[in-house]
């Protein structure tokens, strides 16, 4: 329906301390994937792993990238190889235009703001055969949603607009074809940008594993709640955008995020069997490493950055899915001019609130063989550890 995109914006600070921020139309970036972009950037252009995110908007409408969703698929060789060469072909493409920002550097202003789009639905919490019912009645969903939509304008100092980076909290899944598409953040970039012209539009998912645009399933409604999502940006773009101050501050970390417990080979043994194909793949693929010598680890690294743009604003970008408390709780905590960011440099599972985990279901429970993943559930206490990795970092951001 349109090409997919990764774009990159770099910032520097009066002090020449720089920032790049990746966008992309990729339903996830693994690991094995962002790490070799983060050993190039620094070897080519001094960026340290600090200094860089790369976000994906988690569309389903584009190719698989690396080891993501693995065991989604049969296991080809021709296929293997098509996704590797892509990868690779991705790898270069992703610090190659990260250099062709940094060669563009130039004087620029930026400002933020917030819109709103109200199309994203609580999945958990809202039955999606009864959703257009409900909204024709006028019945309140339940659940929580985070219907802001961030907004960063970059202007040149002859006051052009440069770039547009928005957000929303919302799965990029309408359309569930295979056929290339950006879901409706892909819409919501192509109507900016041919509303403003030579501007580059830029999405970041904020968080939402939780969240689903509902109704879907026609390209329709997706080009629909593209519509929505641009016109709450340019709501934000209309009002008085508050200034954003010279000062970039850039902290990461990885947080330790234990499973709860580590597969045994005999509970893989008896889930090979399962009807289930991907549990089944999953349990064929994992028992080979075990024969192969390989030992689960406890737990994983789970990536965590916050960057402090002048005194105004805090971005706080987080790996894979996390669900929608995260964003509602850090800008509760850290106030005005806070983004909360998943879908960042890694794509490694869903990331549950505390609640969520409780609850259980497909967000909270045992999914992460979904994902490759040598176990079934986190442990309980992920929200709690993610938190004060986010704390830790904010505190050393504001200084």
């Amino acid at each position: 329906l349109h090409d997919l995109w990764m774009k990159a914006l770099v910032l520097e600070d009066n002090e020449g301390r720089r920032a790049v921020l990746v966008t992309s139309d990729f339903q996830g970036v693994p690991k094995g994937m962002s790490d070799q972009v983060f050993e190039k950037l620094r070897s080519e252009f001094g960026l340290e792993r600090h200094q860089v995110m790369i976000t994906f908007s988690h569309n389903h409408c584009g190719p698989r990238l690396g080891d993501d969703l693995v065991d989604y698929y049969p296991i080809e060789p021709e296929q293997t190889a098509l996704v590797n060469e892509y990868t690779a072909s991705m790898v270069s493409r992703m610090v190659a235009t990260v250099g062709e920002a940094i060669g563009r550097l130039a004087p620029a202003g930026l400002k933020m703001g917030e819109g709103t789009a109200t199309f994203a639905v609580n999945r958990r919490n809202n039955k999606e055969k009864d959703v257009p019912r409900l909204l024709a009645e006028g019945t309140p969903l339940k659940g929580p949603v985070d219907h802001s939509v961030p907004v960063l304008s970059v202007r040149r100092s002859d006051g052009r607009l440069e770039a547009i980076l928005f957000g929303y909290a919302c799965h990029p899944t309408t359309l569930n074809f295979k056929m290339w598409c950006g879901d409706y953040p892909g819409f919501a970039q192509l109507e900016l940008e041919n509303s403003h012209p030579g501007a580059t539009a830029m999405f970041v998912n904020t968080c939402g594993g939780d969240q689903n645009p509902l109704p879907r399933r026609t390209v329709e409604l997706c080009e629909r709640y593209g519509h929505m999502l641009a016109v709450g940006v340019e709501e934000a773009l209309r009002e008085a955008l508050q200034p954003i101050s010279s000062g970039l501050q850039t902290a990461f970390e990885y947080a330790d995020l234990p499973y709860l417990q580590v597969i045994t080979r005999d509970e893989l043994l008896a889930a090979r069997q399962d009807r289930n194909v991907v549990h089944a793949r999953w349990a064929t693929r994992m028992l080979g490493k075990l024969d192969a010598g390989e030992k689960f680890p406890p737990s994983y690294p789970y990536p965590v950055h916050v960057w402090r743009l002048g005194r105004e604003m805090l971005i706080i970008g987080m790996g894979a899915e996390t669900v929608v408390d995260y964003a509602l709780r850090f800008k509760k905590e850290f106030g005005r001019g806070t983004w909360v960011c998943g879908y960042a440099d890694d794509m490694i599972a869903y990331i549950p609130s505390r609640r969520v985990w409780e609850e259980g279901g497909y967000e909270g429970g045992s999914s992460l063989y979904e994902y490759g993943r040598p176990a079934l559930r986190w442990a309980g206490d992920v929200e709690d550890r993610v938190a004060a990795m986010v704390d830790k970092l904010v505190t050393q951001v504001r200084g």
